[in-house]
C-alpha cells in the first residue's frame, strides 16, 4: 500500500462509510469506492463487509488498521518535523559583527529573519576583525560580518567570504550647526576649517583626514581623538566639534540633534560576510545573508 491508499483506508475505518471518508478527504464517493476496490484487489483480501449502508471491517482490516495507525503516526511526525524546520525549530545561528554593523544593520536583518524562522535561536556578539577571524577558524561562529578589511587579510582559502555591500565616510555635526542649513555634501576643506573630533592615523577615518589635509595644505583643527564612532557622536552632540565617521554608525545614531552629510571623494570600503572553512553551514546562513544584503542595499 502506498501513502494515498493508507490515507483512504484509514479514513474509511474512521468514518465507517464511503460518503464519510469522501467528506473527510474532500474527494468524490466514487473515487473512494474505486480506491478501496483497488486496495482489496492489490492485497488479495476482503477488508469490509457491506451492512445496511455501512462498512464493517473484517478481522483482516482490523489487523491492518493497527499497523496503518503506526505508519500514520510516523508520517505525522515527519510532517510536524518538516513544519518545525520550516519555522526554524532545531535551527540556530551564531552571528559575529563589527560594532558599527551591530547598531542597526544586523539587528534589522535579524528581525526580518526571525519573521521567517520564528522558532530558530540566535546568538549575537560584537567583536573586532581579529577576534572574528579567530572565532571562525575555531568554528565558534556560523558567520561574521565585518566592516573592517583586516578580516580578509588571510590567504584566500582560509575563510569563505563574500561582499555584501560597502560603507563610506560622512561628516556628523550637531543639529544646530551651520552645516545643517543645507542638504548638500560637505567638502573636505569645510570640515578641516571646523574643530574636529579625530581618529588615530591608522584608522580609515584618520587616514582620510590626513590625506585630505595634505592634498589641501590645511592642518586639521583636531580637538580630541577617539577610537569609536559612537564616542565621536557623543562628543559632537556635546559641542566638541564635527567628526568624520562611518555612515553605518551615522545612520543608526542620527536624530534631530545629530545630522550627517556625505563627503565627496570619501572612500567606499567593502562589508564582508565570512564563514568557517570546510564546514557545512547552518541552514540559516544564506537567508541571513539575503536579509542583510537587502538592508545594506541602496536606500
Amino acid at each position: 500500500m502506498n501513502l494515498r491508499q493508507i490515507e483512504v483506508f484509514r479514513a474509511v475505518m474512521l468514518a465507517g462509510t464511503v460518503s464519510g471518508a469522501a467528506k473527510v478527504l474532500n474527494v468524490s464517493q466514487p473515487g473512494i469506492s474505486r480506491m478501496l476496490g483497488a486496495i482489496e484487489q492489490r492485497l488479495g483480501l476482503r477488508l469490509f463487509d457491506r451492512v445496511r449502508g455501512r462498512l464493517r471491517p473484517t478481522p483482516e482490516a482490523e489487523a491492518l488498521y493497527a499497523q496503518v495507525q503506526r505508519v500514520h503516526g510516523e508520517v505525522q511526525r515527519v510532517a510536524t518535523l518538516a513544519s518545525d524546520l520550516r519555522h526554524g525549530r532545531h535551527l540556530s545561528l551564531r552571528i559575529l559583527g563589527s560594532p558599527s554593523l551591530m547598531l542597526e544593520s544586523i539587528p534589522k536583518a535579524l528581525t526580518a529573519l526571525r519573521e521567517r524562522f520564528d522558532l530558530a535561536t540566535f546568538q549575537l556578539a560584537t567583536m573586532s576583525a581579529a577576534e572574528m577571524t579567530r572565532a571562525l577558524l575555531c568554528q565558534e561562529a556560523d558567520i561574521a560580518v565585518s566592516a573592517n578589511p583586516l578580516i580578509s587579510a588571510l590567504p584566500d582559502s582560509a575563510l569563505e567570504a563574500r561582499v555584501l555591500g560597502s560603507w563610506t565616510l560622512v561628516c556628523v555635526f550637531p543639529g544646530d550647526h551651520p552645516f545643517a542649513r543645507s542638504t548638500a555634501p560637505i567638502e573636505s576643506a569645510q570640515i578641516l576649517e571646523q574643530p574636529l573630533v579625530g581618529f588615530p592615523a591608522q584608522t580609515p577615518q584618520g587616514q582620510f583626514v590626513d590625506q585630505e589635509s595634505r592634498k589641501l595644505g590645511l592642518a586639521p583643527r583636531q580637538t580630541v581623538e577617539v577610537r569609536s564612532s559612537l564616542n565621536a557622536c557623543a562628543l559632537v552632540l556635546q559641542g566638541a566639534g564635527v567628526a568624520v565617521i562611518d555612515d553605518l554608525t551615522a545612520r543608526a545614531y542620527v536624530s534631530r540633534d545629530l545630522q550627517f552629510r556625505p563627503i565627496p571623494g570619501a572612500p567606499h570600503i567593502d562589508i564582508m560576510a565570512s564563514t568557517p572553512p570546510q564546514v557545512t553551514p547552518s541552514a540559516l546562513v544564506e537567508p541571513f545573508i539575503e536579509e542583510l544584503a537587502d538592508v545594506l542595499g541602496p536606500a
